[in-house]
């Protein structure tokens, strides 16, 4: 019966949702977006679609959304919202993340990306333009992967910090107890086997076309970049998402070294109380902050 119940209200969303969407107007990328991809089916075989496409997403979308965050440490007006004020970006650090950065993405992704191709024909998942979901399910979708990989990333990463296997692998990650955005994906090659499996669980849960591949791949990279920036900058509109973490909870995270284990959201941190430091934190700043205003009035 409460399966029943759940099958229905979540049927009533959709169509809620889809009723909206028909007073919505149109478009105007969509045309252009559609032209595109056609053309792509056309001239290019599915393989170098999911294998080059996969990676020229990847890649592209990850140093884009990497040039805000660059871009910050030389406007002295943004300094205000860099969260560890006491520890600036150097050139030495940003070089060595660049390097580790190319290993990882060319020598343990591309490989994982070569096989794509394979997982959507053996799931026989489908890359025609009228067989593409809506852009409300493309949202649903990516929370439902954003949600899953959230719970493997807590368990797994909380596994990682285990005083026995910490120093062989996720102390890589670490080194830099200030993050920066480039810093997302700078990790021990097992760290990213080990972490990035969360990724595909969602694929093989929800995916039914190849753009969802994309889109999760855009989604995930804009929350983590997002999260290891280093400046909780006001008006982001990640901070919409309800219970997103945010770059001040994952900061804390590489200051204390312990709990805020969590990738995207704070539910399973509150719930293990893995987050009674970060709050104790929070607590003392807005003390200080209180008793500073109170001086300076």
């Amino acid at each position: 019966m409460a399966m029943n119940d759940t099958v229905n209200i979540l049927n009533s969303a959709y169509l809620a949702v889809e009723y909206i969407d028909s007073f919505l107007p149109d478009n105007p990328l969509q045309q252009p977006f559609k032209n595109a991809w056609n053309y792509m089916l056309d001239n290019y075989t599915k393989f170098q679609i999911a294998t080059w496409g996969s990676l020229i997403v990847h890649e592209v979308s990850y140093f884009l959304l990497c040039v805000p965050g660059f871009v910050f440490q030389f406007i002295p007006y943004m300094q205000k919202y860099k969260i560890q004020q006491d520890k600036p970006e150097t050139w030495e650090k940003q070089w060595k993340c660049f390097k580790t950065l190319l290993f990882n993405h060319f020598f343990i992704q591309l490989p994982l990306i070569c096989g794509t191709y394979y997982f959507t024909e053996y799931f026989n998942i489908p890359y025609e333009w009228e067989e593409m979901p809506r852009w409300y399910v493309l949202v649903a979708q990516c929370f439902g992967c954003a949600v899953i990989e959230d719970a493997w990333h807590y368990f797994l990463h909380r596994l990682l910090h285990h005083k026995r296997i910490y120093k062989y692998i996720h102390k890589v990650h670490h080194e830099f107890a200030s993050p920066f955005g480039m810093q997302a994906e700078y990790a021990h090659p097992l760290e990213t086997l080990i972490l990035g499996t969360g990724f595909f669980i969602g694929i093989i849960v929800f995916c039914n076309h190849v753009v969802l591949l994309w889109a999760w791949v855009i989604c995930r990279l804009m929350e983590t970049i997002d999260v290891h920036s280093g400046y909780d900058v006001p008006l982001n509109p990640l901070h919409l998402v309800p219970f997103y973490a945010g770059a001040r909870f994952h900061d804390f995270h590489h200051m204390n070294f312990i709990g805020n284990y969590a990738s995207t959201f704070t539910w399973w941190d509150r719930l293990f109380g893995t987050d009674s430091q970060f709050i104790a934190y929070q607590e003392k700043e807005k003390k200080k902050q209180f008793i500073t205003k109170k001086k300076a009035n």
